[in-house]
């Protein structure tokens, strides 16, 4: 027979809102006697491991957050914050990835660069990288800013940027960007460098619409696609031009499947090895109207249509 836990005669003199984080096995300190993770933690613990499926949702530029999350080897942007910024930091800008993977890196002249492929510790991606960010705001110039497990009740991105800022990806050919003067960096950083670049997929983003990033590969070359519409919605319309012949972007292409990347659809297509991202420029902004067009009708879907969004539907993959 399991045995009582003793009560606690004393009151806690700890108010809930100013209960600080401790080990899970630690003795609770709002006072109750009971360990963390059994009495303040358990509510912690649920809000850190409850999956936000579209964390960058309300966020300008919702599909390029995700592309260069999961899709761009090298890119920055450069954000505004709601509020001005400290003294003493000249700007704030997300980068794909840093070097050793740092969440964050307070530069020598104050600037601040924001980390993007990184592991997170909990199931709300935005809220960890608004921690990481705050952080970093008052990080000593010239440190990296060390992951740690955000707060359950701390802010997230989209209560610290700027909502009517553009953000305006710029794509890199290499990792550069790392460091102010890469033509006199040390030979380490040079190292680092040749080998982060070497493992670069060279990529470039379509100007003429939203969240499309060419890609070339040895075998052939790709256009993956950040769509922002409803999947179940967005499925049928692929279907529905799929089953008409229209669905490709020209000659030698084809639609090949998507997958999914944090609460949006990602379409993808095989391209010849010889088109290039200014050769499919014109392609992707005739077929987003026929996708517009799809979009919009309401007619239920035919047997070849159905037929077409099941193979659709059995080539996709969940990324997140």
């Amino acid at each position: 027979m399991a045995k009582k836990r003793p009560q606690t005669k004393g009151k806690s003199h700890v108010s809930s809102g100013e209960i600080p984080v401790v080990g899970a096995r630690e003795p609770c300190p709002c006072g109750s006697g009971r360990r963390y993770k059994a009495c303040h933690g358990r509510a912690a613990a649920h809000a850190v491991t409850e999956l936000v499926q579209r964390p960058f949702e309300g966020l300008a530029g919702e599909g390029d957050w995700i592309a260069l999350r999961e899709l761009v080897p090298a890119a920055t942007v450069r954000l505004t914050l709601k509020e001005s910024l400290p003294d003493g930091v000249p700007s704030v800008t997300l980068a794909t990835v840093l070097p050793m993977a740092w969440p964050a890196l307070r530069r020598d002249d104050g600037s601040v660069l924001l980390g993007l492929q990184n592991d997170t510790s909990s199931g709300d991606m935005s809220r960890d990288l608004a921690d990481t960010l705050q952080r970093a705001l008052t990080a000593e110039p010239g440190t990296p800013v060390q992951a740690r497990r955000a707060p359950a009740d701390g802010p997230r991105l989209q209560d610290l940027l700027d909502p009517a800022a553009p953000f305006e990806p710029v794509v890199h050919t290499g990792f550069e960007f790392w460091v102010p003067d890469s033509e006199n960096a040390s030979p380490d950083v040079a190292a680092s460098l040749e080998r982060a670049n070497a493992a670069a997929i060279p990529t470039v983003k379509l100007s003429g619409v939203d969240g499309a990033y060419w890609c070339e590969t040895p075998d052939k070359n790709h256009l993956r696609w950040v769509m922002p519409h409803p999947e179940e919605r967005l499925l049928d319309a692929l279907a529905r031009l799929h089953a008409a012949g229209t669905s490709s972007l020209g000659e030698g292409t084809r639609l090949v499947g998507s997958f999914r990347a944090h609460g949006l659809t990602v379409p993808v297509w095989d391209l010849p090895t010889g088109m290039s991202a200014e050769d499919v420029e014109k392609p992707a902004a005739e077929f987003a109207e026929r996708l517009a067009a799809a979009l919009d009708s309401e007619a239920p879907l035919t047997v070849e249509e159905r037929r077409a969004r099941g193979g659709l539907t059995n080539r996709q993959v969940t990324l997140s």
